[in-house]
Formats: structure tokens, C-alpha cells, sequence
């Protein structure tokens, strides 16, 4: 009977697992094209009420489902809540996501389920026990706060590495739930930062991190030890234990520097002093203990984690010397290969690095070539991130940034083809070896159609001819002649400004009025941005015209000018306006003496006829922008004989324009953190929580290197390690070695080294002799008693005299040490 009610038992769980193979296989079948249809209330009420468990994990299965779907779940919150005791862990893990979800909703009734959590944090299983720790803990109930850190006490001290890890990841949830254990809190802490366990130290400085990330004295006993663990832990835990070192490094290790020497070279003999001679190059000097971290980050550049690699860089960026950065640009680079969110970020992080050492990056710029897929914010990244580097590159590469600049240049996008001009500039800008390629590129832009191509690209000829422009006069009188075909505003904005400035440059080949001429022609039909630069470029064509035709004496008056009455001046302007007063004559006369009656009134010289004319034509336009330039244009060229203020003003020299890296504003945020990809609009100070970098401690301020001793963590890494015997072995055969190379008789003035110690050698010797020896007892063992007698007697007295030689070797040997010693 008892054989057939196991069969039957047997038969009964085959079906129970038959059953729920088959709908989880239809359940899978199903599931992309059909939504699950909802169960009636006091069916699914019945099923989480059942005694079988097949039926309270279906019930519960169907709850969850519909929790996930924005379905109201609260009406079952007692019948599931009573399954939380169920031996099933399966039925557990459900009921625990549950009850997760609406403890906040319905407090009272998950303190119900409290005391059945509590016990099992007993369990025998550990899964259940970390389980019960992490859904006691997320719990977000005030009055269990007492509760959660017996528990995460209980979870510290237990032998699974699974519920420590648990109860770590609980620390940080039992703050937020009462900040008022944080005494507490911290104490658990400690312990678990020296966790034998790598997975439990990970999440022990997550914690860390999150509660108490100013008290640095907790690190200092487990610093060497977390280095240690740093390779095993998972990638999370690297982030945070590298983002933890970073600031422990900064505020626990003095940056000390040295300078160079360098060593000159010897004598032809070899024999005679070098002389060493100091250069002003400073190298960084790393401390010890940061050179063990930061050799413990190599390794991590092959972490399949994009953030652990940016967290490695940044701890080479930060702490390292520059061999170090080297090392970590090639897989930072490598990141380019992921996808378009991680390249994103990648690129912000690249360029970051770039502006302190762009040197690094030269041998992989062919990684920074635009692709056709690349959306425009990585372009736009690729773009700067080839102008920072094109300085430092070789010849051939330049070529192949300049030709693809040249070819974006001229594509249907209007961003790319701005971006690309204004990226040609930067070249030019960066590298005045190349600027004058950059310009014939540009110049070769202007006779497009495209008239946004044309505007940026004079614009960044503008720029470029005001580093040097006496060497761009002939590129000026080239650019005017495309007056009478441009007719972007814009760009013949450009190009009259350009006239203007150098119309005093040359007074030979001076093209400003004639230009001046053309433009009045057409002046009503011109855009006002254009208005605005000719009214300029005939104030600077008569302001000119005047100073050429100064006299001495009118000369040395423009240095010193006379008193004026001000009120006087201003009045007359208010009453005639543009009118032109008596007084406030042109007319320009030459005279030789001072005392000979004045000549007869010549002709006017056109460039007054000009300026005058332009005037008119301003007083009656429509936009009052220009009639008030032209208003105060007048006022300063009112007096002919006093031009001082009026030279001041518009003959000024210009700044040269400098067009930095848009990037330059994220220089300061901390390399990895989202304030650096967001940039300008996380404001001045980065987002919320954004804390920067702490400064490098001062020399005498530093922590006592003591601290982190050895001595701390004696139990974790103790003096008590078992040594494997091949190293042994290998201990053996290198002392036998070192004994070869102090003489190859093995001794030192005639005697015996060491006599006492035997090698491997000698020791296999001994033993094939005894097993000699053994085998020639057992033949002699057969012969006569008599003659074993006689020869055991003998065997005796051989062994005592084997003995006494013995000793006395020895008493020689010891002898012989303490000479050596002494």
C-alpha cells in the first residue's frame, strides 16, 4: 500500500508540473499579441485562498499582472498578504513584490505581516533571509525603523556573503526611513566595509556613499583592502569605489611635484662626471599608496561597463601622471562603438579629457570622422572634437580633416554646412601654418548659390583677416567685387565692414570710396543690417578725408582740443536736427600763411558730397535705429578742425576676434557626471547635488599614513597564510641556487655553507638511501638468529657512531655559523 500511495503521490506532481509547463508555454505564445483577459473578483479571490499551492502562485501570478497594468489590486491586500508564511518561495518572492508596492498605501495592514518577515530573517535558506531583510527594509513604514536595524545588525553578523550584501543595501533605505539611526547605521557600516567578501564591500561603499560621505576616517583601515577587492567587485560597485577613492586621494595625498634633471652626457672615456643640469619641466610624485590604487585600475579598461571605464579615467585624469592618461584613452575611445545614447556621452567625456591633453588623441582621430548615420548631436561632438585636435596632428592628417570640413561644407543640411565653416575656422585659428589653406577654402564658398554657406563663410573670413590685415589687402579688393552678385545681407554686411576697416590702411589703392559710390547708388533697396554698415563706412571714408587734409596747426588743436560750450552744441542740434548750421562749415581751404588773405572758395571734394548725401538719404528712412547712428555720426564730424573723439571712436583698433571650443564652459564639471553633458543649463554651479572636486590636501595636512597600516586588517589578509607547497618547491630550489652562486662547491674561505640546511636534491638522496637499506635488512633477515643477533649488535653500535659523527657535524656547523655571524 505504502509503494502505491507513492506512485500515486509521484503521478500527482508530474500532472501539477505537466500542467504549469503547458501554461507557461501559452502564457509565452501569447503574450506579444493578446492581453490577458481579467479574472473575476471572487474567482481570484478563491484561488489566493486555496491550500494548494499551484493554485495560490497562479492567483498571485494574475495579481501581479494586473498591478503592473495600473489595475486597482488593493481589495486582495488581505488575502495576499496572509500567504507571506507560506514555505513556497516562489509564493514568497510574489507576496514580497506585493506587498512592496502597497505598503505605503495601506500601513496598517502590512505591520500585520511584520512579525512573519522578522522570522524570516531565521531561515535556514539564505535567499530567504535576504529576501525578508530587503522587503522588511523597503517597507517604508516610520515606526519599523528599530526593527530594520535589528535586522540589518542580525544581517551584518550573518555567514552568508548574500544577506550581509542584503543588509548593506539596506543601510541606505533605514536612513531614509529614521535619519535618526545614523549612529547606528554608521557602526554597521564599518563592520561591513571590512568584509572579507568583495560583492558585500561593493554595496557596503554604495551605502557608504549615500549616508555619510564626508567621515573619510571610516576608509582609512580598509583602504588597501577595498583596493584589492576592486577588480573582483561587480561594475556598480567599481563606480562607487572609484568615485569614493577619487575624493579619499584628494583629501588624504598631497600632490608633490619635483623638477626634471637632465643628465648630460659623459666624458669619451666614460670615466668623468656627467653634469646634471635642472629644467623648468615639474613631474608629479606619487604617493605610494595611490600608486598601488591606480595600478589597481588598469585592469579595469577592459570592463565591458562604459561606466567603469569613464570612472577609471577619471581617476587617471584626476590622480594620475600623464602615462596614465595615455593608457586609459584608447578604450575610452573604443566607446564610439557602442550606442548612439552611451557614444553621446562618450564624446562629452572625450572632449572633457581632449582640453587638458589633446595630445593623446592624435593617433585616433580617424575615430572622430562623421558618418552618415551619426544624428546631429554626436556630429556636432566629432566636429569640435576634430578642431581640438587638428593642431597637434601631422600633415596628412590635417589634410583629411580640411578635406572633410570642405566636403560637409557643401551638403543640404544648413546646421552641418555652419558648423563645418565654423569649424574651419577654428583650424585656421588654432594653427596659423594652415590658416591660409583654411582661407582659399573659405574663399572658394563664396560664389555659392547656398546663401547661409556664403554668410558664415565671410564671417569667418572677417575673423581671419583681423589677425594680420595689411597681409589681406588683396583678399579685401576681392571680396568687394562680388558686391554687385551677393545678395545675402548678411554677408554684404561683412564685406562693407571689411571695406570700412581698411579704408586708412593703404591711401594708394584706397577702394573705400569707390565702393561708397556703388553703395549710395542702391542705397534705398539695401537690407538695414547693410544700411547700417554703409553709413558707417561713410563716416570712416570722411573721418579719413579729414585727417589727410589737416594742417599742422589744425593737427596739434586735434591733440589739445578747445573748451566748447556744450549746451551751446546741444541746443543748436536739438533746434536744426540734420540741418546743417552756418557755423559748422566743410568746406575745406588751404592756406600757406596764416597772415595772406584767404583764397577763393574751391569746389567741394566728393567725398564730402558723399557723406553729405548719405546723410540725406538716412535722415528720411524708415527704421530709427539708423536715423539715430546717423544722428550721432553727425555730432562727431560736426567739426572738421577737431576730430580727436571722432578717430577715438570709430578708428579705434579692433580686438582680434577669438573663437574658443563650445566646450570651454564645461571645463570645470567633473569628468562622468551628468552636470558635464548637460553643460550651461544646469546652470553655473551644476544640478542639484552636483558636488565638485575637491581641492588637493596641503603638504603637513594629510591624514597620518599610519592609518592605513597593515595592522588594521591583520584577520582579513593576516601574517597566518597558508603557503602552497609548490611555492615551497620553488622557495627550496631558489636558496639552493643562490648557495651555487656563492661558490660552486658550495662554500665560503673553505667551509661548509650552511650545514645544517639540506636541499631538495639531498633530501631525495636520503630517502632512495633508506629504502636501500630497508630492502638489504628484509634479505639479512632470513639468515640464522644467531648471525642477526650478531649483526643487530653491530647495527647498534654502527648507529652510535653514525650518531656521534652526526653530532659532532653539527657541533662544527653550529660552530661555524657563529663565526660567520660574529
Amino acid at each position: 500500500m505504502e509503494s502505491i500511495s507513492k506512485i500515486s503521490s509521484l503521478l500527482e506532481t508530474a500532472r501539477d508540473l505537466t500542467i504549469e509547463a503547458a501554461q507557461s508555454a501559452s502564457a509565452a505564445r501569447g503574450f506579444s499579441s493578446k492581453v490577458p483577459k481579467n479574472v473575476p473578483f471572487l474567482q481570484l479571490k478563491k484561488l489566493l485562498d486555496s491550500r494548494n499551492d499551484r493554485e495560490i502562485l497562479e492567483g498571485l501570478r494574475k495579481v501581479i499582472s494586473m498591478m503592473y497594468r495600473s489595475q486597482p489590486c488593493l481589495p486582495f491586500f488581505s488575502s495576499v498578504v496572509k500567504n507571506v508564511a507560506s514555505p513556497n518561495i516562489e509564493i514568497k518572492k510574489l507576496v514580497y513584490i506585493y506587498i512592496l508596492h502597497y505598503a505605503e498605501s495601506e500601513p496598517d495592514l502590512a505591520l500585520l505581516s511584520i512579525n512573519t518577515i522578522q522570522k524570516s530573517l531565521t531561515d535556514q535558506n539564505p535567499q530567504v533571509r535576504a529576501m525578508a531583510l530587503r522587503v522588511m527594509s523597503g517597507i517604508r513604514v516610520p515606526v519599523i525603523s528599530q526593527i530594520v536595524s535589528l535586522g540589518i545588525k542580525r544581517g551584518c553578523g550573518d555567514m552568508s556573503p548574500y544577506v550581509r550584501k542584503a543588509a548593506a543595501l539596506a543601510i541606505p533605505k533605514c536612513y531614509r526611513l529614521d535619519p535618526r539611526t545614523l549612529p547606528q547605521l554608521i557602526e554597521y557600516l564599518s563592520i561591513l566595509l571590512g568584509d572579507k567578501q568583495y560583492y558585500v564591500v561593493g554595496s557596503a561603499v554604495t551605502a557608504f556613499l549615500e549616508i555619510c560621505p564626508d567621515r573619510i576616517d571610516l576608509i582609512h583601515k580598509h583602504y588597501r583592502g577595498l583596493i584589492r577587492k576592486l577588480v573582483d567587485m561587480d561594475e556598480w560597485g567599481q563606480v562607487a569605489t572609484l568615485r569614493l577613492m577619487v575624493v579619499y586621494a584628494r583629501k588624504c595625498f598631497p600632490r608633490r611635484t619635483k623638477r626634471v634633471k637632465k643628465i648630460g652626457d659623459k666624458g669619451f672615456y666614460g670615466d668623468e662626471a656627467s653634469d646634471e643640469e635642472e629644467t623648468g619641466e615639474e613631474v608629479q610624485v606619487l604617493d605610494p599608496d595611490l600608486d598601488l590604487l591606480l595600478k589597481a585600475c588598469k585592469p579595469l579598461l577592459h570592463s565591458r561597463n562604459s561606466a567603469v571605464i569613464v570612472a577609471v579615467v577619471r581617476c587617471f585624469l584626476y590622480l594620475g601622471t600623464p602615462e596614465y592618461i595615455d593608457s586609459a584613452v584608447g578604450p575610452l575611445v573604443a566607446l564610439l562603438r557602442s550606442s548612439q545614447d552611451i557614444q553621446h556621452v562618450a564624446m562629452y567625456n572625450i572632449i572633457s579629457v581632449s582640453l587638458i591633453r589633446p595630445k593623446s588623441f592624435v593617433e585616433y582621430a580617424m575615430h572622430f570622422l562623421l558618418h552618415a548615420s551619426d544624428p546631429s548631436y554626436i556630429w556636432q561632438l566629432k566636429l569640435e572634437m576634430l578642431t581640438i585636435i587638428f593642431p597637434f596632428c601631422g600633415t596628412h592628417i590635417k589634410g583629411i580633416i580640411l578635406s572633410e570640413l570642405e566636403h560637409f561644407s557643401r551638403c543640404s543640411d544648413r546646421e552641418l554646412v555652419r558648423e563645418s565653416v565654423r569649424a574651419i575656422g577654428r583650424c585656421a585659428q588654432t594653427d596659423s601654418r594652415m590658416s591660409a589653406r583654411c582661407l582659399r577654402l573659405l574663399l572658394k564658398q563664396i560664389s555659392s548659390p547656398d546663401g547661409n554657406l556664403v554668410a558664415e563663410s565671410l564671417t569667418v573670413i572677417r575673423h581671419l583677416i583681423q589677425h594680420d590685415p595689411p597681409s589681406y589687402t588683396k583678399t579685401v579688393i576681392q571680396l568687394a567685387k562680388h558686391l554687385d552678385t551677393m545678395t545675402n545681407p548678411e554677408a554684404r554686411a561683412n564685406i562693407i565692414w571689411l571695406v570700412g576697416e581698411f579704408a586708412g590702411i593703404d591711401s594708394q589703392n584706397n577702394i573705400a570710396p569707390d565702393v561708397l559710390r556703388i553703395l549710395a547708388k542702391g542705397f534705398a533697396d539695401e537690407s538695414e543690417a547693410a544700411k547700417l554698415q554703409t553709413l558707417l563706412l561713410a563716416a570712416k571714408v570722411y573721418l579719413h578725408h579729414l585727417n589727410s587734409n589737416q594742417t599742422p596747426q589744425q593737427q596739434q588743436n586735434a591733440n589739445s582740443p578747445p573748451p566748447r560750450d556744450h549746451n551751446l552744441q546741444t541746443n543748436s542740434l536739438e533746434e536744426n536736427g540734420f540741418e546743417d548750421s552756418p557755423h559748422r562749415s566743410t568746406t575745406v581751404t588751404t592756406t600757406t600763411n596764416n597772415d595772406s588773405p584767404s583764397p577763393s572758395p574751391e569746389k567741394e571734394h566728393p567725398i564730402i558730397l558723399l557723406w553729405r548725401y548719405i546723410l540725406l538719404l538716412v535722415r528720411y528712412d524708415t527704421s530709427y535705429d539708423l536715423r539715430d547712428r546717423a544722428r550721432l555720426y553727425k555730432a562727431l564730424l560736426a567739426d572738421p578742425s577737431s576730430t580727436q573723439l571722432a578717430t577715438l571712436l570709430l578708428l579705434a583698433p579692433k580686438p582680434v576676434p577669438h573663437t574658443p571650443s563650445p566646450s570651454e564652459s564645461r571645463r570645470n564639471f567633473m569628468l562622468g557626471s551628468a552636470s558635464l553633458v548637460i553643460g550651461q543649463e544646469a546652470g553655473g554651479a551644476g544640478l542639484n547635488r552636483y558636488e565638485p572636486l575637491p581641492e588637493w590636501v596641503k603638504e603637513g595636512e594629510e591624514p597620518d599614513p599610519k592609518l592605513r597600516g597593515e595592522g588594521s586588517a591583520k584577520g582579513e589578509y593576516g601574517e597566518k597564510r597558508s603557503v602552497p607547497a609548490g611555492e615551497m618547491l620553488d622557495g627550496a630550489v631558489r636558496k639552493q641556487k643562490e648557495k651555487q652562486q656563492l661558490d660552486p662547491n658550495g662554500s665560503i674561505n673553505g667551509m661548509k655553507a650552511n650545514a645544517g640546511e639540506k636541499s631538495l636534491d639531498d633530501w631525495l638522496a636520503e630517502d632512495k638511501q633508506e629504502e636501500d637499506e630497508e630492502e638489504e635488512e628484509d634479505e639479512e633477515g632470513e639468515e640464522s638468529g644467531e648471525d642477526s643477533e650478531e649483526e643487530g649488535s653491530e647495527e647498534e653500535s654502527t648507529d652510535e657512531e653514525d650518531d656521534e659523527d652526526s653530532d659532532e657535524r653539527n657541533d662544527s656547523g653550529g660552530n661555524e655559523r657563529e663565526r660567520l655571524v660574529g
